[in-house]
C-alpha cells in the first residue's frame, strides 16, 4: 500500500512539480490549498506525513500546526517556506516539525525526507497486526533521524551496506527497510542468519550444491544468492562466518559470479549485499578471525544503530506504540502515563528495542488498571534485576551467582555441574522452539546433531516431547 501524503500549498506549479515527484516514488498524494481544507481532510483520514507552506490563503499554516497536532499527533509535519528567514526557520523547529525547506529547495532532497519521515512514524494499527514480530523503527531522536537520513542515502543506489549496533536494536529491520523503500522492492529480500547455521553448511547454504557434492547431498540445491537474484541479501551476524567462507564470500561480491559446491559452473548472479553484526570486527581483523578485505568490502556504507539507552527520549513512543500493538493482538488495552514512561526510561535496556516490547507486552497483560503509571511499572518489572546504578549484578550474572549460592556443588565438580544446569533449559528451549526436530534444534544452537543427541540422551531429555501435540 503507497504511503499517503497530505500536500498544503497554494501555489499550483509547486505543487504540481512537488506532487508528480512524489508520485513517481511510489507516493499517494493528496493536495490541497487551505488550512480550512487541510482540517477537512484530516478529520476524514490518515496521512502519513504533511507537507504545509506557511503562507496560505487563509492562514498561516505554521501558526496553525496545534490543530494539526490534535487530529493526528503523531504525523511528521515538514515545512516549506518562501520566507527565507531566520524567524521563520526558529518557528519551524519550535512547531517540532521533522524537516524545514526554504523555496527553492532541491526535489530529491525533499522526496528523500518524505521517506525518513514515513519510515520514522508508529506503524498503523492495521500495519502492526499484519507484522507482530517487527521492531518499529521509531525515533525523533538525533541518533534516529541520523539513521534514518543514512537510509534514505542508499535507496537510489546498490551500494553494499554493514549496519551494526547491539542485539536488539533493529537491524534486520533496517535492512528490510532499505530493501523495501528502494529500487529493488519488486525482487526478492533474503536473509540469512550466519550464527544459526552449521559452519560446514554455511557454504551449501549461501551457494548452493550439486548432487553428490558431499554426504546427503541427494540433489541439487539453490543456495541464497540465487535465490535473492534481483533483490537483497541479508547477511546477518556476518561476524560468526568462518575463514574459509568468508573467501568464497569475498570471491562472490568481487565477480559477481558464485559456484556451487561441487559445481564446475560460475553462475552470474545480481543481489544487493546488505550485511550486519553485533560484534566489533576491528580487533577480528587484528587476530586473524575477520578478513580486513571483506571488510572493506562489506563496510561501502556504514549504518550504526544506537542502543536504546543512547537515545531515551524514544522510549516513550515506542512504548505507545507497543501498546497498540499488544491491544491488536487481543492483549487488554491499555495507556501509559507519563510517570509510567519517565520509570521505563530510566532502565538500563540490554536487550535494547526487543527487550522493551516485550517488558511493555507483560505490562499490557499484567497492569491492574488501564493505565500504566511508574507504580505498574514497578510492580511488573522490578527493578532489581534491571537496574545499572545499583552497584548489583544482575541478569545472567545473577542467575549463576543464585544457582551456586543454592546448589553449593562440591569442590572439583563446579564447571560440570553448571554446565548441565546450563545445558538442560538451553536444549530444551531449542527443542520447544524446533517442534522437537533435532536437525534443527542443532542448527539453532549450532552445534553437530550428533553432539546433540549424545548430550539429549546423557541429560535424559527426550525431544518427542517437544514434539507436536496430537
Amino acid at each position: 500500500m503507497a504511503h499517503a501524503v497530505l500536500l498544503v500549498e497554494d501555489d499550483k506549479s509547486i505543487a504540481t512539480v512537488i506532487t508528480e515527484a512524489l508520485r513517481d516514488d511510489g507516493f499517494d498524494v493528496t493536495r490541497c490549498e487551505s488550512i480550512a481544507q487541510r482540517d477537512v481532510l484530516l478529520a476524514e483520514r490518515r496521512f502519513d506525513v504533511m507537507l504545509t507552506d506557511v503562507v496560505l490563503e487563509d492562514g498561516d499554516g505554521l501558526a496553525s500546526i496545534e490543530a494539526v497536532r490534535a487530529q493526528a499527533p503523531d504525523m511528521p509535519v515538514i515545512v516549506l517556506s518562501a520566507q527565507n528567514t531566520l524567524d521563520t526557520a526558529v518557528r519551524a523547529s519550535d512547531s517540532d516539525a521533522f524537516e524545514y525547506f526554504p523555496k527553492p529547495f532541491d526535489l530529491d532532497e525533499l522526496t528523500q525526507a518524505v521517506t525518513q519521515a514515513v519510515a520514522s512514524r508508529p506503524a498503523s494499527q492495521d500495519q502492526v497486526a499484519d507484522d507482530d514480530d517487527a521492531l518499529p523503527l521509531i525515533g525523533r531522536s538525533p541518533a534516529m533521524q541520523g539513521v534514518f537520513r543514512m537510509i534514505t542515502r542508499v535507496l537510489r543506489n546498490d551500494l553494499t551496506v554493514l549496519i551494526t549496533g547491539e542485539s536488539g536494536t533493529g537491524k534486520e529491520l533496517v535492512a528490510e527497510a532499505i530493501h523495501e523503500l528502494g529500487s529493488r522492492k519488486t525482487g526478492p529480500f533474503v536473509a540469512v542468519n550466519m550464527a544459526a547455521i552449521p559452519h560446514d553448511l554455511l557454504e551449501s547454504e549461501l551457494f548452493g550444491h550439486e548432487r553428490g557434492a558431499f554426504t546427503g547431498a541427494v540433489g541439487q540445491q539453490i543456495g541464497k544468492f540465487e535465490q535473492a537474484n534481483g533483490g537483497t541479501l541479508f547477511l546477518d551476524e556476518i561476524g560468526d562466518m568462518p575463514a574459509e567462507a568468508q573467501t568464497r564470500l569475498l570471491r562472490a561480491l568481487q565477480s559477481g559470479k558464485i559456484r556451487r559446491v561441487g559445481g564446475r559452473q560460475e553462475i552470474g548472479v545480481d543481489v544487493r549485499i546488505v550485511a550486519a553484526t553485533n560484534r566489533d570486527l576491528t580487533p577480528m581483523i587484528s587476530d586473524g578471525r575477520f578478513r580486513e578485505d571483506l571488510y572493506y568490502r562489506l563496510n561501502v556504507v556504514p549504518i550504526h544503530l544506537p542502543p536504546l539507552r543512547e537515545r531515551r527520549e524514544d522510549i516513550g513512543a515506542l512504548v505507545r506504540h507497543f501498546l497498540g500493538q499488544a491491544a491488536a493482538e487481543g492483549l487488554p488495552a491499555r495507556q501509559a502515563l507519563s510517570s509510567g514512561v519517565e520509570a521505563l526510561e530510566q532502565r538500563d535496556w540490554r536487550g535494547n528495542v526487543r527487550e522493551l516490547r516485550n517488558a511493555v507486552f507483560r505490562l499490557a497483560l499484567m497492569a491492574r488498571d488501564d493505565v500504566i503509571d511508574r507504580s505498574a511499572v514497578e510492580d511488573v518489572l522490578p527493578q532489581s534485576a534491571l537496574d545499572p546504578n545499583t552497584g548489583e549484578k544482575c541478569g545472567f550474572e545473577a542467575a549463576v551467582e543464585d544457582w551456586v549460592e543454592d546448589v553449593r556443588p562440591p569442590d572439583g565438580t563446579l564447571y560440570h555441574a553448571a554446565l548441565a544446569a546450563f545445558e538442560t533449559p538451553l536444549f530444551e528451549l531449542a527443542l520447544a522452539r524446533t517442534g522437537g526436530n533435532q536437525l534443527r534444534a542443532a542448527r539453532l544452537l549450532g552445534i553437530n546433531r550428533n553432539t546433540l543427541r549424545k548430550r539429549l540422551s546423557e541429560l535424559g531429555i527426550a525431544p518427542e516431547d517437544f514434539g507436536p501435540r496430537r
